[in-house]
């Protein structure tokens, strides 16, 4: 079991950047593959970001790409987003969420068992 904790979001204007990042605590002894998704007010939650248990491969929805870097720390139990260049539409609830994985530079884009509480970012015009 882990528990992930997000923080950084905040209100930006549109142009700005934030970094969200997200403290992984409890069994990190496992590898686990990382992701962000996020959910706007009356729509799906989207993913948006992933990374793998080693830090070298990540993967990025179309959305974000060029705009948004997922990336771990060191020691790895924190993973970060950088996001940049923000958008009204990127306004939204973040979250991380975690999957346990026996391959360390393996992402995934879905079922992730494990998930913070969330963290709201708002871009404005």
């Amino acid at each position: 079991q882990v528990q992930l904790v997000e923080s950084g979001g905040g209100l930006v204007q549109a142009g700005g950047s934030l970094r969200l990042s997200c403290t992984i605590s409890g069994r990190t002894s496992r590898m686990y593959s990382i992701a962000w998704f996020r959910q706007a007010p009356r729509k799906e939650r989207d993913f948006i970001a992933a990374i793998s248990d080693s830090g070298r491969n990540t993967y990025y929805s179309n959305s974000v790409t060029g705009r948004f870097t997922i990336s771990r720390g060191s020691p790895k139990n924190t993973v970060y987003l950088q996001m940049s260049s923000l958008k009204p539409e990127d306004t939204a609830v973040y979250y991380c969420a975690a999957r346990q994985t026996s391959n360390s530079e393996t992402y995934y884009f879905d079922e992730y068992g494990f998930w913070g509480q969330g963290t709201q970012v708002t871009v404005s015009s």
